[in-house]
């Protein structure tokens, strides 16, 4: 009689329910996975971890009143035996590698089909990494000796916080502080405060140059 697949417990932690239905819905079906707990922020997500235990948590970026990093950080010194896959709308070839250095060991765009969700989720489970094979190449790129120099808009933000990336990515999309504050979960005067820092990191005369370098560096990465 063949044995029936080990199961392996999932955490979804994602702040929109309608991801959590979607990924819940998509993971039901698989006979080797299954979802232990859902979470809609990082502190909820901490204490379903010490609950239950599981052998992967998909988290997104975007979580409420806590940047996603953080909570990837935490996770990973934690509970070093839980892996950690990102499911996010945030650019791969922005955030990946520095989701890798959190202690992840994937990153997958939320606009990806079904079927490499899957593999992602499977891929990292067996302890491999996981990013798409262009984000892949370019991470081999960066580190090869002889690799051709990278684009000059990523490698000037590398000093940027995980924080003022975020900030950054808004200003691209064109949405202003107030917007910005909403979204981030921060007050307004906070927002003016990364703005600031990011024009003094980057070495921009004013708010117009900060814009435009911004909206330059976002149609970059829509063409990666």
């Amino acid at each position: 009689m063949t044995e029936p697949p080990v199961r392996h417990s999932i955490v979804i932690v994602d702040d929109h329910p309608i991801v959590r239905d979607h990924l819940r819905h998509l993971l039901e079906y698989e006979p080797d996975l299954a979802v232990c707990a859902e979470a809609a922020d990082a502190p909820e997500a901490m204490c379903l971890l010490a609950r239950h235990q599981p052998a992967l948590v998909i988290a997104d970026l975007g979580l409420k009143n806590s940047p996603g990093l953080e909570l990837i950080k935490d996770l990973a010194a934690y509970h070093p035996g839980t892996r950690i896959l990102v499911y996010s709308m945030h650019p791969e070839s922005l955030w990946a590698e520095r989701v890798l250095h959190a202690g992840a060991l994937g990153y997958i765009m939320k606009d990806e089909l079904t079927s490499q969700v899957l593999v992602a989720i499977r891929r990292v489970l067996s302890g491999q990494v996981y990013v798409s094979q262009r984000m892949a190449a370019q991470l081999v790129n960066k580190f090869s000796p002889r690799a051709t120099p990278g684009n000059p808009l990523l490698t000037e933000a590398a000093p940027l916080s995980d924080r003022e990336m975020e900030v950054l990515e808004l200003i691209g999309a064109g949405y202003g502080p107030g917007e910005m504050a909403e979204i981030l979960h921060l007050d307004v005067k906070t927002i003016e405060s990364y703005r600031t820092r990011i024009r003094h990191k980057l070495q921009l005369p004013d708010a117009a140059e900060l814009r435009r370098r911004a909206i330059a560096w976002a149609h970059h990465l829509d063409g990666l």
